[in-house]
């Protein structure tokens, strides 16, 4: 069953995310990150530019397939799209379709946006019926 993990009162979510992918990438995990073309595109110019000492290497579904073989990171509006199945970072309003087909799924929620945490407790709803163990991350209680 797939773990799911919320990681609550994110200051910055998209910030938060590209850490998230940062930290997964050192662990050698691979990664989908879900979302909405807009947020896609943020997300990869930040992933570009953390920093001058970190490298994280991503691509688009949909790119060439050597890149998308090779990319320990991936980006995409349809998880189901995805190569690969270990990490699923959602980054939607909604429950994504197919979530149940990777080992685990990672949901961050802003710490300010009233409609992203109004949602955010519809997708633990959600998965809680379902019948999903949830753990809950705050953020602001770890300082990250």
């Amino acid at each position: 069953m797939t773990e799911i993990a919320f990681h609550f009162n994110a200051p910055d979510k998209l910030v938060h995310a590209c850490r998230v992918a940062r930290k997964l990438l050192r662990q050698d995990r691979r990664l989908v990150i879900q979302a909405g073309p807009a947020v896609l595109e943020t997300v990869d110019a930040m992933l570009w530019n953390m920093s001058p000492h970190d490298f994280v290497a991503h691509c688009r579904v949909g790119d060439a397939a050597e890149c998308v073989e090779a990319s320990p990171i991936l980006l995409t509006h349809d998880a189901q799209l995805a190569a690969h199945h270990e990490v699923l970072l959602n980054l939607g309003p909604d429950v994504p379709e197919g979530f149940g087909r990777f080992d685990r799924l990672i949901e961050v929620v802003s710490a300010a946006d009233a409609e992203d945490r109004a949602a955010a407790r519809q997708r633990w709803k959600h998965y809680q019926q379902r019948g999903y163990a949830l753990d809950r991350h705050d953020l602001v209680a770890r300082k990250d």
